[in-house]
C-alpha cells in the first residue's frame, strides 16, 4: 500500500473538517495516510514552534512515505531555511508537494540539492474541500504516476514563442523574499512560473520589477502568470488593473510574459514539476505547455 504524509510547515489548522475529507479522498483510492505529530499543534499563527516543526520536517525525510504533502500555507517556513538539513532532503527522494508558502520549501530544494519536488495542491486547501475539482486531481495523479503532460492554456494576445527550459517558480511574494539569498535557485534559460493572491497589481508589478532588476528575469526565457486574484481595485487606480500591469512588464521587460497559467490559489490548477525540463509552444488561441516530474 502506498503511502501519503500530511505535513504542516507553516500555519496552523484552521478546519478540521477539511483534513478528515482530505484522509478520506486518499484513503478511498488505497493510500495509507499518515500524519505528522504537529499536526494539531497552534504557538501563535504557527503550527508549533520553530524546532517542532522543523523536526517535523526532518522526521517527514526520514519517513516511509512517498508523498508528502503539505496541508495549508500561510507563512513559517521561512523560518526554517537556514536550519534545514538540505543533505537529508536530497537523499530523501520524497515526492514534496504544496504551493503558496510551500514555495520557500520547493526553491530551496531546488537551490540546495537540485532535487525536483511538485508545485500542485495541498491536503485541506484541495483535497479536503466537499467537491474536489476533478481538474486538480487529474493533473495531480497524472504526475504523481510520472506521466508527461501537454496542457494548452487558452489565453488571448499571448507572445509568439516556441522555448524549452528548467521550469520553476511559485508565490511571486514567497520567491522575491528570497532574491540575495542562497535559497533562490540560479536557473538560466529557465520558464519561471508565478502566482500570488490579494496582491494588488502595483504590488504584483513592484516585485516583477525586483526580480527584473536583480537579474533574475533576464536569464529565463519565458514568464508564465497564473491565478492572480483576491485584490480589490479602487477610483484612486485610474484604470490601471492586473491587464494594464501586465501591458507596461511587456514593453519594458525582455522576457516573453504569458498569462492565463492555470495554477495558484484557484479551484482548477495544474501541478506543476519545480525543476523539470518543460517547454511552451505558442498556438493558435493560447500556448501549450509540456512538461513531465523529471
Amino acid at each position: 500500500m502506498k503511502k501519503i504524509l500530511f505535513i504542516a510547515p507553516s500555519g496552523a489548522l484552521t478546519h478540521e473538517a477539511n483534513l478528515d475529507r482530505a484522509a478520506a479522498y486518499f484513503s478511498a483510492r488505497g493510500w495509507q495516510v499518515q500524519a505528522s505529530d504537529n499536526l494539531w499543534q497552534k504557538y501563535q499563527r504557527f503550527s508549533g514552534d520553530d524546532d517542532l516543526r522543523l523536526h517535523e520536517l526532518h522526521a517527514a525525510a526520514r519517513s516511509d512515505a512517498e508523498v508528502v504533502m503539505a496541508v495549508r500555507g500561510g507563512y513559517g517556513l521561512t523560518r526554517l531555511l537556514g536550519r534545514i538539513d538540505w543533505n537529508l532532503m536530497r537523499t530523501a527522494k520524497k515526492i514534496w508537494v504544496g504551493h503558496s508558502d510551500f514555495t520557500a520549501f520547493h526553491l530551496a530544494l531546488l537551490a540546495q540539492t537540485k532535487a525536483p519536488s511538485l508545485a500542485g495542491p495541498m491536503a485541506c486547501y484541495d483535497f479536503g474541500n466537499e467537491d474536489v475539482s476533478p481538474f486538480t486531481e487529474r493533473h495531480f495523479w497524472r504526475l504523481i504516476k510520472g506521466d508527461e503532460v501537454s496542457f494548452k492554456v487558452k489565453a488571448s494576445r499571448q507572445p509568439e514563442l516556441a522555448v524549452k527550459g528548467r521550469l520553476w517558480g511559485g508565490n511571486l511574494t514567497v520567491l522575491s523574499s528570497l532574491v540575495g539569498t542562497p535559497y533562490l535557485p540560479q536557473v538560466r534559460g529557465g520558464l519561471l512560473f508565478l502566482e500570488d493572491i490579494h496582491e494588488h497589481p502595483y504590488r504584483i508589478e513592484r516585485m516583477l520589477y525586483q526580480l527584473e532588476l536583480s537579474g533574475c528575469l533576464k536569464q529565463q526565457r519565458a514568464v508564465l502568470l497564473g491565478d492572480f486574484s483576491g485584490y480589490q481595485l479602487s477610483a484612486h487606480d485610474n484604470g490601471y488593473d492586473f491587464g494594464r500591469m501586465v501591458a507596461h512588464l511587456r514593453e519594458r521587460f525582455k522576457v516573453p510574459i504569458l498569462t492565463g497559467l492555470p495554477f495558484g490559489h484557484c479551484t482548477d490548477k495544474l501541478t506543476l514539476p519545480v525543476g523539470a525540463m518543460a517547454s511552451v509552444v505558442s498556438e493558435r488561441g493560447g500556448y501549450r505547455l509540456t512538461f513531465s516530474r523529471h
